[in-house]
């Protein structure tokens, strides 16, 4: 079975080492703030170098903006929204709906890191992951982070994130959730 450490998270993440976890689970976030998701590619694809790193970014993630990175291509995929989203008075109909990285080369005794950011909907639930899949190319390899079911022993889940209500403020969202990390991968859990 191969295993490959991809992780979303905040940058709170990347400070220390968290317990062996079968899934990939990120900090909780906050619906209606700014989430910052770090995509930490751990290495590639068996010995081969990561090509690619795509993100699909499902219904109710909005306001998406990728950050870009040296040395690699970024495109993004818009569409409309099935929801509009209301943004500082505007409502968005559309958006990103996915976000590509390529053109570089990440050697596999290497990590890096591939960021974006976004705002989760009102209407997105709360009782239950909100997830990210992801498919990570090294050539002619695929691995697809795509799994949304769950279970516990599965092979290439997709990264997903604990949502919760944000907390009563003065309406204006700009500021990042950072909540502690509750488990990442194959990394150590701290408290």
């Amino acid at each position: 079975m191969k295993k490959l450490p991809l992780l979303l998270a905040t940058t709170a993440l990347l400070a220390g080492a968290l317990p062996a976890q079968a899934h990939i689970v990120l900090q909780e976030a906050e619906i209606g703030k700014t989430f910052r998701a770090v995509l930490v590619v751990d290495h590639g694809c068996g010995k081969a170098a990561t090509t690619a790193v795509r993100v699909q970014i499902p219904e109710g993630f909005y306001n998406v903006r990728p950050m870009l990175k040296a040395g690699w291509t970024v495109e993004t995929v818009r569409g409309p929204y099935e929801t509009p989203f209301e943004s500082h008075g505007s409502m968005l109909e559309e958006g990103v709906k996915e976000i590509t990285w390529t053109g570089g080369e990440l050697p596999n005794d290497f990590f890096h890191e591939f960021v974006f950011r976004g705002t989760f909907g009102a209407d997105v639930p709360t009782d239950q992951p909100f997830y990210f899949p992801v498919i990570q190319t090294c050539g002619n390899t695929e691995d697809a982070w795509i799994d949304t079911s769950g279970g516990e022993n599965a092979e290439l889940p997709a990264p997903s994130v604990t949502l919760s209500r944000a907390e009563a403020s003065d309406g204006h969202h700009h500021g990042s959730s950072s909540k502690a990390p509750v488990s990442a991968g194959a990394l150590k859990r701290r408290r």
